[in-house]
């Protein structure tokens, strides 16, 4: 096994963060051992995420409230206006107009 993927275990084990979980009423949830599938989705837009909005920022003296101000505006704009080659150089809002699924 992996260090990253034995860190990665120790730290979901964690007795604060199960505590943390439970008292949240949330439900752990992970894939089979070693199986990177299973949250190749989430992982990937929290990496770019960090990438294009995270990184190379000067955060302090920002407070949350405008990070998640900041944050949304990104989300917004991941969901409905980027650009992706695998969608046919359209934006995903473009793309759901184009399914039908969107107005």
């Amino acid at each position: 096994m992996t260090p990253y993927v034995y860190n990665v275990k120790r730290h979901y084990r964690w007795p604060g963060w199960v505590e943390r979980l439970d008292r949240a009423v949330l439900t752990r949830s992970m894939s089979k051992k070693e199986s990177s599938l299973y949250n190749s989705a989430c992982e990937g837009l929290f990496g770019r995420l960090k990438n294009e909005m995270f990184y190379n920022q000067d955060w302090s003296g920002v407070c949350i409230e405008e990070f998640i101000d900041t944050l949304n505006v990104y989300l917004v704009w991941y969901n409905e206006t980027r650009i992706k080659i695998s969608l046919g150089n359209m934006s995903p809002g473009e793309y759901r107009q184009g399914l039908g699924f969107a107005a």
